[in-house]
């Protein structure tokens, strides 16, 4: 049975109620409909509830280079699951294109047929070679992970998180791996999250155990591909390997993994503001790129309604010319252009873009 997150009148999450409760609250005006960052359906309750118990609640993180799983599960059941598309490989292609269009500027700037010393040459503002920073890719990935985090405990009560760690060969604070990790875990307590961290080996036995399903193909959008183990790194605070001397070891304690709302969250790919295209127009100079902002009052990202030819579409903006709006899916696979007046606003630009459906991911064996 599917459960649905709740909320009290005054925003604080509690524990999920089953679907066919939350069909009755709705039916008789004692919740209502809210919406959030990530598009999970969730109601809030129009009343103070009796009591606020919630059960012990686990968040667990699935971390990668360009996928990264979530699950937040309890003893009883699955509550949510997530599929997350890191933006690594988006981010290292614009960092390498703005050193281009850098060296681009200076070089064009720099008159170099004066002498060295009476060129246009600025002053070095800081040594860049200072400083333990994490290269931008990474800290975009464990960024995005982090966001959403904050934005599951605004919606389910937990506060302890698992997070999968790696043992990197060599010289383990060099590598941005094991960097990347590290500033996650730290970012993770910052933020005033019980953080708990579980090695790979352990994450595979504990899967292996439960019987879920994992798939070989990583960039697969389901449930299987990584947001399974994060199942497992949550119920790994519901359940212990115990070794018996002379003997094979068994696991004490059990979950229930149950069908749950399952949701693949993406950045909008949408081009910062940018000073001038990569190269000029024929005969003539370089107009500007890139930025959020459209001439129809709607920001690139913002989640809106559409009509053409009797058709209703939902989808996010994409872009814009003098009279027509560009909308997209979650895909960011343009749906069309319609005219500006019959666009409607539903959401402004969160930052994320997500697609949510359902999850009927079980252990092979029910209940453990």
């Amino acid at each position: 049975m599917i459960r649905v997150p709740v909320l009290s009148p005054d925003g604080e999450p509690l524990m999920p109620a089953k679907a066919s409760r939350v069909r009755r609250w709705l039916k008789t005006g004692k919740a209502r409909v809210v919406h959030n960052d990530l598009g999970i359906f969730q109601v809030q309750l129009v009343q103070p509830p009796l009591g606020k118990e919630t059960q012990d609640v686990v968040a667990g993180i699935d971390p990668g280079k360009l996928f990264t799983g979530m699950a937040v599960q309890s003893r009883q059941a699955t509550l949510f699951l997530a599929h997350l598309n890191l933006p690594f490989k988006n981010v290292t292609k614009r960092m390498t294109q703005r050193a281009m269009m850098r060296r681009g500027r200076r070089g064009r700037r720099i008159n170099r047929k004066v002498t060295q010393d009476q060129r246009n040459h600025r002053q070095c503002r800081f040594d860049n070679r200072k400083g333990h920073k994490i290269p931008p890719s990474i800290r975009a990935n464990k960024q995005l992970a982090l966001r959403v985090v904050q934005e599951l405990s605004k919606v389910y009560p937990f506060t302890d998180v698992v997070v999968e760690v790696i043992k990197a060969k060599g010289d383990k604070g060099f590598s941005p791996a094991m960097v990347g990790q590290f500033w996650q875990i730290e970012q993770l307590a910052s933020a005033g999250y019980t953080v708990h961290t579980q090695e790979g080996w352990y994450t595979s036995d504990l899967r292996k155990y439960l019987g879920l399903p994992k798939s070989k193909n990583k960039a697969e959008s389901s449930p299987a591909a990584h947001a399974v183990d994060g199942i497992c790194l949550a119920a790994s605070q519901f359940m212990r390997y115990r070794q018996i001397k002379g003997r094979s070891g068994t696991w004490l304690g059990g979950i229930e993994v149950t069908p749950c709302q399952f949701t693949v969250i993406n950045r909008p790919p949408i081009c910062r503001r940018q000073l001038h295209l990569m190269l000029p127009a024929k005969g003539k100079g370089r107009r500007k790129y890139g930025g959020t902002v459209t001439c129809h009052g709607l920001r690139k990202g913002d989640y809106v309604k559409a009509e053409k030819a009797g058709v209703t579409y939902y989808g996010y903006v994409s872009g814009d010319t003098k009279t027509q709006v560009s909308v997209s899916d979650a895909n960011w696979k343009r749906l069309g252009q319609f005219t500006a007046k019959k666009v409607q606003l539903l959401q402004r630009n969160t930052g994320l873009v997500s697609t949510v459906g359902l999850s009927n991911l079980t252990t092979s064996s029910g209940k453990v």
